[in-house]
């Protein structure tokens, strides 16, 4: 629990703050959901979300570490997938989204 005061104007206005924690039900013991913490790794099922391969459905093969330039010149940290249809691309990593299952 967090607990804040404020004071202002020489002691006229006095208020308190009382933060409490959110329930953690879903959460691990270091306070983190584990899917969350796990992140993108091989084998992580995804859709993609932009052109050209919008709204594919696939499964991460390998996150490469190096920095590599996409159409509009910018460098991204990118992701291979495996599509369902057997496809292998390499997409920007911001332009996917994790499938829940």
């Amino acid at each position: 629990m967090t607990f804040a005061a404020t004071v202002i104007a020489a002691g006229l206005i006095d208020r308190q703050v009382v933060l409490r924690p959110r329930e953690m039900s879903r959460l691990d013991e270091a306070g983190e959901d584990a899917a969350i913490s796990a992140g993108m790794v091989p084998g992580t099922p995804i859709r993609i979300i932009r052109n050209p391969y919008f709204g594919a459905i696939g499964e991460v093969v390998s996150l490469p570490i190096e920095l590599q330039v996409v159409e509009t010149g910018s460098k991204v940290r990118v992701l291979e997938a495996l599509l369902e249809d057997g496809r292998k691309v390499i997409v920007p990593r911001a332009n996917v989204e994790i499938i829940e299952e």
